[in-house]
């Protein structure tokens, strides 16, 4: 639309105003009108991946969770500003902040959503649900101490969990860097012959017959 609004602006400035041929002001106008909608158009997560057509139906499934998922980020970052308890406040900021690292995550490499699926269908609302719980109680009129604490201590807990799903996207590079390392040595070993250990210093022999001895 915004391409189209500039394309029909700037055709009767260039034919009448600067005294352009009317077809030449018409191409002028419709390449302006295409670039400025390229420019304007909503980024699309996986933009490489999408373009290579590697497994377009999981990243497909990732972008749809993904939508769905960021609201609920959103979520939490309005519960963090309305608790007023400092200590609740940094703890669901810090969910926040471990989620839109795992989207970040899944943007790069959406292969890996298995590893974090539950995360993003069940915990983050849940997680959302529970932190606004909290902000909802600190307004009424009667405070409810034990429904606080254990409130409180959910979202403790849900810290832990959302630790744990972001260490295991970490744990699949991990993974991965294991795996292009014992390709790499292997294609060494090939190419130019096992590697020779290298010389032990007299302590470390000293050690290793300590170590037979015993």
């Amino acid at each position: 639309m915004i391409g189209g609004a500039m394309a029909a602006v700037m055709v009767p400035l260039l034919a009448i105003g600067a005294g352009m041929p009317f077809w030449l002001a018409c191409l002028i106008g419709a390449a302006a009108g295409s670039g400025v909608g390229v420019l304007v158009a909503p980024r699309s997560a996986f933009p490489q991946l999408d373009a290579s057509g590697v497994a377009r139906g999981k990243i497909a499934f990732v972008r749809e969770l993904l939508t769905d998922a960021t609201p609920q980020a959103q979520r939490l970052d309005a519960a963090a500003n309305a608790i007023r308890a400092p200590q609740i406040a940094v703890r669901v900021r810090h969910l926040s902040s471990i989620a839109r690292g795992i989207f970040a995550a899944l943007e790069k490499d959406p292969l890996r959503i298995e590893r974090v699926r539950r995360f993003l269908t069940y915990y983050l609302p849940r997680a959302a649900e529970i932190a606004e719980a909290y902000a909802a109680l600190e307004r009424g009129a009667l405070p409810d101490t034990p429904r606080m604490a254990s409130t409180g201590e959910l979202i403790d807990r849900l810290d832990t969990a959302f630790t744990r799903y972001a260490a295991s996207l970490r744990d699949a590079d991990l993974d991965k860097l294991d795996i292009e390392l014992k390709l790499l040595k292997s294609s060494l070993d090939e190419d130019l012959g096992p590697a020779i250990a290298p010389a032990k210093t007299p302590d470390q022999a000293t050690a290793d017959q300590g170590k037979g001895r015993a």
